[in-house]
């Protein structure tokens, strides 16, 4: 499993001639580090002075933020496995009509699978954002940068993983299905997007000298 090695082996491994681990796996490596500098910021809020009135927040953004690390970990590996999916089904046989349409069915389904995973991921890193605009903005403050860099890194995993959504959209026969991965994407674009400017103009004000 990718998820199992070290950090400068994956990267290596990223580096190499293999298709996978690709972008869609980067994308949701940038959903876990996003998680986890959000669960720091938060615990580095708990039982500060100052900060206790969003103490409790805190605790549940902190546990939200785990849940989350755990879910884009996972993703690391599902996003390379859809493709080797994909690439195991164009192996398949296709001498006969009978082989040719179960094969392109089997390619469709693979591809359609390929789409929603990083899709999901794209989801999620979204929703976390909501997250990080609260730690951004109730957190400890010295450590609002930190904040600001998980939002980064939550944004580049939305849109990381909605170019990889989109790259497989095109080969998707189902107009409707594909249709509507597109709407889907574009709006997380935009909004994913818009709200990193929003807070990072704001915060970016505040720290100004």
């Amino acid at each position: 499993m990718l998820v199992e090695l070290t950090v400068k082996d994956f990267l290596n491994k990223v580096a190499g001639n293999d298709p996978v681990p690709g972008g869609g796996s980067i994308a949701a490596l940038n959903g876990a580090v996003a998680s986890a500098l959000t669960a720091m910021v938060g615990n580095l809020t708990i039982g500060k002075k100052n900060y206790e009135e969003h103490e409790e927040l805190m605790k549940h953004i902190a546990s939200l933020a785990m849940k989350a690390k755990d879910v884009f970990i996972a993703d690391i590996d599902r996003d390379s496995e859809a493709y080797d999916a994909v690439f195991a089904c164009f192996k398949m046989p296709k001498a006969t009509d009978e082989e040719k349409a179960a094969r392109s069915a089997a390619i469709q389904e693979a591809t359609k699978h390929a789409a929603l995973v990083p899709m999901q991921v794209a989801r999620n890193a979204y929703e976390l954002m909501s997250i990080i605009t609260d730690v951004a903005r109730l957190g400890n403050k010295n450590a609002v940068t930190d904040a600001c860099v998980a939002l980064m890194s939550a944004r580049t995993a939305v849109l990381g993983a909605l170019l990889n959504v989109r790259i497989n959209l095109g080969s998707i026969k189902d107009k409707t299905f594909a249709d509507e991965l597109q709407r889907e994407a574009d709006i997380l674009e935009r909004l994913a997007c818009e709200r990193e400017k929003e807070i990072l103009d704001a915060i970016n004000q505040e720290l100004r000298v």
